[in-house]
């Protein structure tokens, strides 16, 4: 595949995933959290799984480590990520959401090191994480007097959504699943939807049908479940074994750009000067993270 098409793609699942936060936004003006991510994933596991049945060769998980993985990835990355994100949203930008969010790939290296025991941080690199949280204390602004606002609140909602994805990654790992990545996200999506629909019945939140929704709502459902979830995953499993895991990761610091700019432009939404501060604090604290891994990266390129 040549090396127009991989940047595409990569810029494509920016998009894909950047336009998932002020789309969020536009849902959680008609539907509450839960059933926002039910709709959603609802709409996700039917295209993967379309797209699984067509292209894989075993698209049922059936080995017991497989399944794990599937709960997890059911537990973690659809009902504990989306629910905390999109709760996290009520009181929040998409631009400063998705900001946090990417601290993802400094969390994964945090648990990677605590819990599998693979690498090791020293002191630049605990520096680097205590970095990234500090970018994420710019971005929430918080003080004595306003622990309590809206911003700080949604900012820890948003954050413990990241830790439940950066989590599961790492728990995954561990499991060492048999099959392939993306039929196991496919599951975990519809078991994930199912569970989502339990949630939402059982936290009494209105039910109205899809059809029952307003377009913009409908259009941004549409864009969550195929673009945002299913698109942005297939997108990404291609690319992670084309580009590795390291460049795959950078696509963390194109999805707030995506994000804050759509948020500005389709929602009014204002950016801050310390918001923009904030990102930069992140972005330098996951260079400290992984520095050897950006040396290691420009040293085998042939400028």
């Amino acid at each position: 595949m040549s090396t127009a098409r991989n940047a595409a793609l990569f810029l494509a699942l920016g998009i894909c995933w950047g336009g998932s936060f002020p789309a969020i936004e536009v849902g959680l003006t008609e539907l509450r959290p839960l059933l926002l991510g039910a709709y959603r994933f609802d709409v996700g596991a039917l295209v993967a799984l379309a797209y699984v049945f067509w292209r894989s060769e075993e698209p049922i998980p059936s080995s017991g480590t497989d399944l794990a993985a599937v709960a997890v990835a059911g537990l973690l990355f659809v009902v504990a990520n989306i629910t905390f994100l999109a709760y996290g949203q009520e009181y929040t930008t998409g631009g400063i959401a998705s900001i946090v969010y990417s601290l993802n790939p400094i969390l994964t290296t945090f648990f990677t090191v605590w819990l599998l025991d693979e690498g090791s941080l020293d002191v630049r690199g605990y520096v680097g994480v205590l970095l990234g949280v500090a970018g994420v204390g710019l971005v929430a602004q918080p003080s004595p007097s306003n622990l309590g606002g809206d911003t700080t609140i949604g900012v820890a909602l948003v954050f413990v959504a990241a830790v439940a994805v950066s989590f599961g990654s790492v728990v995954t790992r561990w499991l060492e699943p048999d099959s392939e990545a993306l039929p196991r996200t496919a599951w975990g999506m519809a078991l994930g939807a199912g569970l989502l629909h339990a949630l939402s019945v059982a936290a009494g939140e209105p039910q109205p049908l899809p059809t029952a929704l307003s377009p913009p709502v409908v259009v941004s459902l549409a864009f969550l479940g195929v673009f945002a979830s299913a698109v942005g995953y297939a997108i990404y499993f291609g690319l992670l074994d084309l580009l590795g895991p390291f460049e795959i990761n950078l696509v963390s610091y194109v999805v707030p750009v995506v994000a804050t700019v759509a948020g500005a432009v389709i929602l009014s939404e204002p950016v801050t000067p310390l918001t923009v501060i904030g990102f930069v604090v992140v972005v330098v604290g996951f260079t400290l993270v992984k520095r050897e891994a950006i040396r290691r990266e420009l040293r085998g390129r042939s400028w």
